[in-house]
């Protein structure tokens, strides 16, 4: 299924990745109002995310970016209107229009309608269900030449979980894939994975919990991003291919423990 703003590909499968921040495009009726130039607002898109979700059966990628709607956010705050909604930017030349607002508002309303259609369906094909649901994020937000942010707080993969209020069912699943990517061969290395240090997944994932729990698991995988200059948008090909080799490999893992996750009582 595609159109303007998103596209659902695979068939219907209990294990679906999403990349709904990997979007970079703005409608016509948005672009002559926006300040921002194209580096600055790739700088908080989470480019390249599309790539790492094609493994997975069942993907979901927004193609518009995060500065039209932002799918991640509850309805309200859909729409940028404000520096304190967008990291201290200055998005607008003027003050979006209501029929901006509208226009955002209508991609977001139909989205989440197409959501529900959409995981009813698995709901009633697979019962239970996991979410990949893939994001990056910024550790060099200072400048190009000054210090990476201290790793400590920012770990390689964060895997966010407080938003399902089912997390002790699916605590086997959630230990078993932070130590299936923690395990991986990273180029000789092993990638530091962590929950809940920095983020704990955000309005897309609190929405499928509210609405499937606890038949759904959503794993907010935000990677930091060190696999591409955060300043030039440029991408490392070779750490995109790994990580998206990761995710694969990580699909199995979840499908297995899908399927021993504790019956409803």
């Amino acid at each position: 299924m595609e159109n303007l703003y998103w596209t659902i590909e695979g068939e219907a499968a209990p294990i679906i990745a999403t990349a709904i921040h990997a979007g970079h495009r703005i409608s016509d009726i948005l672009v002559e109002n926006l300040a921002l130039d194209e580096a600055t607002r790739l700088r908080e898109e989470d480019p390249f995310t599309d790539r790492f979700i094609r493994p997975a059966p069942a993907r979901v990628t927004a193609t518009h970016s995060r500065f039209e709607v932002d799918l991640n956010r509850p309805r309200s705050q859909a729409l940028y209107r404000t520096p304190d909604d967008a990291w201290g930017l200055t998005v607008w030349k003027q003050p979006p229009t209501q029929e901006m607002i509208d226009h955002s508002l209508e991609i977001y309303d139909a989205f989440y309608a197409t959501m529900r259609r959409y995981f009813d369906e698995i709901v009633s094909k697979f019962g239970d269900f996991v979410v990949l649901d893939i994001h990056s994020y910024n550790h060099h937000r200072k400048g190009p030449t000054a210090p990476f942010d201290d790793p400590a707080e920012n770990p390689d993969i964060n895997i966010g979980t407080d938003t399902n209020p089912a997390v002790d069912r699916w605590r086997d699943l959630i230990d078993a894939s932070i130590d299936a990517m923690h395990r991986f061969d990273y180029f000789g290395r092993h990638l530091d994975v962590r929950e809940n240090v920095k983020f704990g997944g955000g309005y897309f994932a609190e929405w499928i919990h509210r609405n499937y729990a606890p038949h759904a698991c959503v794993l907010s995988i935000e990677f930091k991003k060190f696999f591409m200059d955060e300043w030039t948008g440029s991408a490392d090909d070779a750490q995109i291919e790994k990580l998206t080799e990761m995710i694969a490999q990580l699909l199995p893992v979840l499908e297995d423990e899908r399927k021993r996750v504790p019956d409803v009582r």
